[in-house]
């Protein structure tokens, strides 16, 4: 089945809700049993069905399997946000004693997990180039239990080579997982040896700014199953209306997606060859320095990407930002509008690689506006920058 086909397709049985096109919303808390064997039956297989309400309920298995099918694996885990994909993996895969190897352009909560709950639980991590590809093996240990990767970062944008770092950590025993949020529907994980895909489903599968959601996807049942056991220990638990907004922003995600990568493509282009500019991060630009990985990768894009300013006042700064009209001050991404943050300092922490861009460094979010309208926007902007500089 096409990946359009899929995404209106995946997760829906109109046969067992009366013909009705979308699956219900299940609120439900307490799921009551017939009898006492029943009920004893449901806790040997708790996973199984519907036994209560934190566990899922039939809009959660929709969801779930809707995700699973657009990330190309076997089974879905449902979570409350993005956030709480990626420290319910940790914490799933990793005890105290063990090893993480974490890129350098992690998103930043990622990074303040590692060194504030997992230090403090006897698990070490160590930074790497997000560039490194299989040089990583040198960076494997006998105790690395995971690699943790993120391609393209969300503020640096760096393209990793995902199976060259798939096979130096699965030679040594390591499992790797990836935030695939940017790649949604473009890179498919399994394919390139990822075992555990992260989306934060509040960005593009929402996508439209109201609901936050994750999900960890898996093609192993075996690892699924101590997933979601560690998950669900944690009382993690999405809420009704937040997976029913995620089903919904599920089928038009295709559509969106192209005219996110379209506009992208178009804003980044034209930012290239502004005098105001120093760079463009933005792999599918032709001269990015993670283009061709991304074509022997990927098969489509998102519409965020990073500009660095040539040097520039910070008051000259935040005039540009302050002034636009359609390119919002805010973070996340992957919702209908456009966002704007300044991503210079604070936001961007490195320590196994270098990160000293020539001037000021911006994140934008190309959101569903015509193109030529956020040109408009984009070119006052750097009006404003100049004349305040």
């Amino acid at each position: 089945m096409k990946k359009d086909s899929l995404l209106v397709h995946a997760g829906r049985h109109p046969e067992r809700y009366h013909g009705a096109v979308n699956p219900p919303v299940y609120h439900a808390s307490t799921i009551l049993h017939p009898s006492v064997a029943a009920m004893e039956a449901s806790g040997k297989k708790p996973f199984d069905g519907v036994r209560y309400g934190r566990y899922g309920t039939p809009t959660t298995f929709a969801f779930e399997e809707a995700v699973a099918a657009v990330e190309g694996g076997a089974k879905a885990i449902a979570m409350p946000s993005g956030l709480a994909a990626i420290t319910g993996t940790l914490m799933a895969l990793l005890k105290t004693g063990d090893h993480l190897l974490m890129v350098d352009s992690a998103y930043f909560p990622t990074r303040k997990f590692c060194d504030a709950v997992l230090a403090g639980l006897g698990v070490e991590t160590t930074y790497y180039d997000p560039a490194i590809g299989a040089g990583i093996e040198v960076l494997l240990r006998p105790n690395t239990r995971l690699v943790f990767t993120e391609s393209p970062g969300s503020l640096t944008f760096e393209v990793q080579d995902i199976p060259a770092i798939a096979a130096a950590a699965h030679a040594h025993g390591a499992l790797v997982a990836m935030d695939n949020t940017w790649g949604i529907q473009s890179f498919q994980p399994f394919v390139h040896g990822v075992d555990v895909s992260i989306q934060a489903c509040t960005k593009y599968v929402v996508g439209h700014a109201d609901a936050m959601l994750g999900s960890i996807t898996v093609a192993d049942e075996a690892l699924w199953l101590r997933l979601k056991t560690s998950v669900a220990a944690f009382g993690h638990s999405p809420g009704a209306e937040e997976m029913f907004l995620g089903l919904r922003g599920l089928r038009t995600l295709g559509v969106r997606l192209r005219h996110h990568a379209e506009t992208a493509l178009k804003l980044a282009s034209w930012l290239k060859d502004r005098p105001e500019v120093a760079s463009v991060l933005y792999p599918p630009l032709p001269g990015d320095a993670g283009h061709e990985l991304w074509k022997r990768d990927f098969t489509g894009a998102c519409g965020l990407f990073g500009v660095i300013l040539k040097p520039a006042p910070k008051a000259a700064v935040d005039a540009m930002l302050d002034g636009f009209t359609h390119f919002n001050l805010g973070y996340s991404w992957g919702g209908f509008e456009s966002l704007v943050i300044p991503t210079t300092g604070h936001s961007i922490i490195r320590t196994a690689t270098k990160w000293d861009p020539p001037g000021p460094s911006l994140r934008f979010h190309a959101g569903l506006e015509d193109a030529d309208d956020l040109l408009a926007d984009l070119e006052a902007g750097l009006a404003r920058l100049k004349a305040a500089g």
